[in-house]
């Protein structure tokens, strides 16, 4: 086993986009990074639809996460336009609004309640009737009972933005050690580095464990330290929209439809994304008909026209879930590794804050405040969390 000089100041062991943003602010603020990955831009960003939803998403027990939710969400523009100029390349962010709209009654009551959970948290949206939801988007199916306009919900092109991220990456002096992490590295029982798949040991001052759903499976990680992150499978569909039909939808439409989330994002070039499905499936990526099938009927109860497009690509990938849907930031019980994974359906939108949240943690060797309720110490053994709040 060959040892790698000059060992950095951190090792970011994961390179979807959460990974990478961790990488390039952390660079920023003047450390030496690495990233270990196969293929840096990848992960469950590759298959997500880019929805900045924090209002439209609101659920029910999420109120502290919808705080930092939002935070990441007003951090967006700046964010967008930053990456852009650093790396050259456009993110496809877009604030275009979103719409919510219910097919029959019972949805329409869904909605209804949502609608009064966000006024009481003193969110911006707006009731509209069916009427008015097709004045704002003609192609809505005319049974649309009723819908919630939501201008502050907008969205961004996850494949894009990772292609930014690793050129930002690139330019900030981010090294890649296009390899996976196979176990971690710990010294004197403190993480300091990582074993690579391709037999080389890749040392570091930190490590930041960012490897989405497959966090959970480094080799090497104490058990009680190990993330508690499950897949979770979603099938999404793209298809195109001729130049004859624009404008097809001007914003996201979303939907419950007997029972199911269906959403449709509309981009810039085009294109136009159709899903998810959760499915809670293990390891399974397969795409399956029934998955085709169920997104394509539901998409078209609600916007008929669509079996008019070309079907341009299906595909599944794997959300980082964990206990309770949120993510887990910062520092561990072992000293030198910090978590950045768990994400779930949010790690789009929470992009920006997590890369800032995790620089500020390596730099000042403290969690910034707005992320401490989202510490990978709630879920550490009861033992574990009394020692924690013991004084010293």
């Amino acid at each position: 086993m060959s040892r790698t000089p000059d060992a950095p100041d951190v090792l970011v062991v994961g390179g979807g986009i959460i990974g990478l943003a961790t990488a390039w602010r952390a660079a920023q603020r003047g450390l030496r990074v690495a990233v270990a990955d196969p293929e840096p831009g990848g992960g469950a960003a590759r298959v997500a639809a880019g929805m900045l939803a924090a209002v439209t998403e609101l659920h029910y027990g999420e109120q502290t996460l919808l705080g930092l939710n939002l935070e990441s969400a007003r951090r967006y523009p700046a964010f967008a336009a930053e990456l852009e100029a650093a790396s050259g390349r456009s993110v496809g962010y877009r604030a275009c609004g979103t719409l919510a709209v219910a097919l029959d009654a019972d949805d329409r009551a869904h909605l209804r309640e949502l609608h009064a959970l966000q006024r009481r948290s003193d969110l911006e949206s707006e009731w509209l009737t069916g009427r008015e939801c097709r004045r704002l988007e003609p192609m809505l199916a005319p049974g649309v009972r009723g819908g919630l306009r939501v201008d502050g919900d907008h969205q961004v092109d996850p494949r894009r933005l990772a292609t930014a991220l690793v050129v930002a990456c690139e330019r900030a002096g981010v090294e890649f050690r296009r390899a996976w992490a196979e176990r971690l590295l710990v010294v004197h029982d403190r993480a300091a580095g990582a074993v690579l798949d391709d037999g080389t040991e890749a040392a570091a001052g930190q490590v930041v464990l960012a490897g989405g759903s497959l966090s959970g499976r480094l080799g090497g990680v104490p058990d009680d330290v190990l993330p508690p992150v499950r897949p979770v499978k979603g099938q999404v569909l793209r298809l195109k929209v001729p130049g004859s039909y624009a404008p097809f939808l001007s914003r996201t439409v979303r939907a419950v439809v007997r029972g199911s989330h269906v959403y449709l994002v509309p981009r810039e070039n085009g294109e136009l994304v159709v899903g998810a499905t959760t499915e809670e499936l293990g390891w399974d990526t397969t795409v399956t008909a029934g998955g085709v099938y169920e997104l394509l009927r539901d998409a078209h109860e609600l916007v008929p026209g669509i079996t008019e497009l070309p079907l341009t690509e299906t595909r599944s990938g794997l959300r980082p879930g964990s206990p309770d849907n949120a993510p887990m930031l910062g520092f561990t019980e072992l000293p030198g590794l910090l978590l950045a994974t768990g994400h779930y359906r949010n790690g789009v939108l929470l992009t920006p804050v997590t890369g800032d949240v995790l620089a500020d943690a390596l730099t000042s060797g403290r969690l910034p405040d707005l992320a401490g309720p989202f510490s990978p110490r709630r879920f550490a053994p009861v033992g574990a969390r009394v020692r924690q709040e013991q004084p010293a």
